[in-house]
């Protein structure tokens, strides 16, 4: 930037974007300082380099806008995680599932657990009904990415958005 430029002769663009042609550094230097601006080289490996007039302040103000603006937007989506047991009932199911259809809606994936405690590691078949039901209740707005699994006493399953 300015000063620190070392080449004796620049390609220079100058600050409407219009092609100035091939100057001395020196004189490269007085067109931008004549307008209170600053030359900064674009391309250095270029031959030879290119160097742009501009405010370079102005210019590093609106890149780390972009960047905010651009991790703002960014939210990624999260797993949340709805808890069952075989034996939930049917009531319980419906309100599980109208909060698994608000993860969805915030496009977010939700990891269903059923627990099994004690003896229930027996009512694998009724644990299946109630993933089952789970899904067929969710099949508007929800697709099954990871059908359901054993993990030691834990079997999960996972939902995502539909696209």
């Amino acid at each position: 930037m300015n000063k620190g430029i070392r080449a004796s002769e620049v390609r220079v663009i100058g600050s409407d974007g219009e092609q100035i042609g091939v100057l001395p550094i020196e004189e490269a230097l007085q067109i931008a300082g004549d307008d209170n601006l600053d030359l900064v080289e674009v391309s250095p490996d270029a031959n030879p380099p290119v160097c742009k007039i501009m405010d370079h302040g102005k210019y590093k103000y609106e890149l780390t806008k972009k960047k905010q603006e651009a991790r703002r937007k960014q939210r990624g989506s999260q797993i949340k995680e709805i808890k069952v047991r075989p034996k939930t009932d049917d009531h319980d199911l419906e309100t599980k599932v109208r909060h698994i259809e608000k993860f969805i809606s915030k496009n977010d994936k939700v990891k269903i657990t059923l627990v099994f405690r004690g003896r229930e590691f027996m009512l694998r078949e009724q644990a299946h009904a109630v993933l089952e039901k789970i899904v067929s209740l969710t099949q508007e707005f929800t697709v099954v990415e990871q059908h359901p699994k054993f993990e030691g006493r834990v079997m999960t399953m996972l939902l995502g958005p539909k696209s």
